[in-house]
């Protein structure tokens, strides 16, 4: 059963990568940087001789079992190639063409290229100046250094050390979204690029330095300018993700898979200048009472129509629906298994189906969410949260969305003052970093006449409570909002990020499925309250709310669901609107 042996195919990351996470092993002596060595000063301490393939279809992907490589193989394959995956270092040295996907952290990347032996292959494959492409952490681990978890040693190839975004810059880490690039050099595969945005979720990166200037190819403006990609000859690596990054990320991997291929159909040119507000098409996804899988939709939680026959609401096919999104401009698009709480979610063949299928076509981020924690099948066996996220990541998820169990890790923190490392959010953020973990919250108003009456943090609320009070704090609520919890929306954001949030999901139950707007008096509590991004939902009807949120709060970004299943608002609309209104937006 699929659900049952998933366990062996992640043994590369769970049970080798996860050992260390402040340092790798140093069996590699030839690995060890040196500050004032040139770069591809890699020796190796074994000699290769491998002849490298001449198949010029065959891409190789050295994926090493960290998150989700499917949405790079979906779009490879698109592009009419095929992929050969890396099982030994003599594969690296065989390659043609070399695709480096890295995600998760540093450490634990570092940590399974050592073991296996790879972090040597690598290293001689680019200082053979042979055709390579680095993605996302297959661009940082080419730097000296990391002080994620570390500091940790790279591969050394590239001067520079890898450092935090710096928050206190006023910027919010991680940095989730689509940006704009400043191109440095003429490299070919950024040649489409022009002024489209671009697809970045890192909280790390390197920064440009008179040391490695002539390996810069573009640079990206975040509170400072960072490296957003490097060349030098056959060698280049992007911080951002090509696959995550609509049309214009499709063309980049063409480019650098197949340099002959001259100019790429025409693109719509943007006018990105800086990072995006983004627009989220959110898909609530349950089964039936016909056992079917469908897009629903709630009126304050209740997705069931209110007729005789009580029905679950249907608004359409996940797969379909998710890959219209895609065409119509959708930013990301988030499924919510809304019945993951009830049932073993790694039993849920038909949601990871919906992932792989969705991810086969849709070339933006994808988040799930739905029963992330620990769980004992039928047979009592037992499942870490972080083995349900691995299945999540490896089924096409970019970005897990986190509900219930982290309210009772936030609640168990708050009360000891001691971070177990124990929880779901915690395990998770560890092994993949924060920027792969949402935290959903589910609140509801509860009004209050004297805010001192309350230890939770209150707000003067714009439309006064049922008996004229003028103050609310919001409760929040676990399974699906059917239990109030003894903890405020406030101080549970503060407490998830402190475990290890990327991001946060902010719902509100009172205003979920009214069309009356966003709870702009939440959203800017809690966006005010964070240094992460704060992604806002429930409520939206027309495209004036969405402007009012980004206008009011500090919304990264503005989610809905309803107006978009029923065609009542298109994405493009409320797009054209925002962009009318002085709101950058990917267009």
């Amino acid at each position: 059963m699929e659900a049952a042996s998933f366990t062996a195919s992640s043994q590369l990351l769970t049970a080798e990568s996860t050992a260390s996470f402040s340092s790798y092993s140093s069996s590699s002596q030839s690995l060890r940087f040196k500050p004032n060595a040139k770069p591809l000063n890699c020796k190796s301490s074994r000699s290769f001789s491998v002849r490298a393939s001449t198949d010029d279809s065959v891409i190789t992907l050295l994926d090493y079992g960290a998150g989700n490589v499917r949405s790079l193989r979906n779009a490879i394959k698109h592009l009419g190639f095929d992929i050969k995956d890396v099982q030994t270092p003599e594969d690296i040295l065989k390659a043609k063409r070399l695709i480096f996907p890295g995600v998760g952290a540093f450490a634990p990347a570092m940590d399974v290229l050592n073991k296996k032996g790879m972090a040597e292959a690598l290293c001689t494959y680019i200082e053979q100046d042979r055709p390579f492409l680095g993605i996302c952490l297959g661009l940082q681990l080419l730097f000296e250094s990391s002080e994620e978890n570390g500091p940790v040693k790279g591969l050394g190839l590239i001067p520079g050390v890898v450092g935090r975004f710096d928050s206190s810059k006023g910027i919010r880490v991680p940095h989730i979204g689509w940006n704009a690039l400043q191109i440095a050099k003429d490299t070919q595969i950024l040649d489409d690029i022009g002024n489209s945005h671009v697809y970045f979720v890192h909280s790390y990166r390197a920064m440009p330095s008179d040391d490695n200037r002539e390996w810069i190819s573009s640079t990206c403006k975040y509170g400072d300018n960072f490296i957003a990609s490097i060349q030098r000859g056959n060698v280049h690596a992007v911080q951002f993700h090509p696959e995550k990054s609509g049309d214009v990320g499709l063309s980049v991997l063409r480019r650098f898979l197949n340099p002959k291929s001259g100019k790429t159909q025409k693109l719509v040119q943007g006018n990105a200048s800086k990072l995006a507000k983004r627009v989220i098409a959110c898909l609530d996804v349950r089964t039936n009472d016909k056992g079917d899988l469908v897009v629903t939709k709630g009126d304050q939680y209740d997705v069931r129509e209110h007729t005789k026959e009580n029905e679950v609401r249907n608004l359409g096919k996940p797969v379909d629906l998710a890959g219209q999104y895609y065409k119509d401009g959708a930013d990301e698009v988030s499924f919510l298994n809304i019945t993951a709480f009830r049932d073993f979610p790694l039993g849920d063949l038909p949601m990871l189906k919906v992932l792989r299928y969705a991810s086969e076509n849709v070339f933006v981020p994808l988040t799930v969410g739905g029963g992330i924690r620990d769980f004992k099948d039928g047979n009592g066996r037992y499942y870490s949260s972080l083995e349900v996220a691995s299945e999540y990541f490896r089924s096409g998820a970019d970005k897990i969305s986190i509900g219930s169990d982290a309210v009772y890790a936030a609640e168990e923190y708050l009360k000891s003052g001691v971070k177990s490392g124990k929880s779901s959010l915690e395990q998770i953020s560890r092994v993949y970093g924060n920027q792969a973990v949402v935290v959903s919250i589910d609140p509801r108003r509860v009004y209050v006449k004297d805010p001192k009456a309350v230890e939770f943090r209150t707000v003067k609320v714009r439309s006064p409570g049922p008996n004229g009070e003028e103050y609310a704090w919001y409760q929040c609520t676990v399974s699906g909002g059917r239990e109030g919890r003894p903890i405020g929306a406030y101080e549970l954001a503060k407490a998830v990020e402190e475990l290890g949030a990327g991001e946060i999901l902010l719902n509100c139950i009172d205003c979920d499925g009214q069309g009356k707007g966003f709870d702009t008096d939440l959203i800017k509590l809690i966006s005010d309250a964070v240094s992460i991004p704060v992604i806002a939902s429930s409520g939206a009807g027309t495209v004036e709310h969405f402007s009012e949120v980004f206008r009011e709060t500090n919304a990264s970004a503005a989610l809905a669901a309803g107006i978009f299943h029923r065609k009542e608002v298109p994405i493009q609309a409320v797009k054209g609107h925002l962009s009318k209104e002085g709101i950058e937006v990917r267009m």
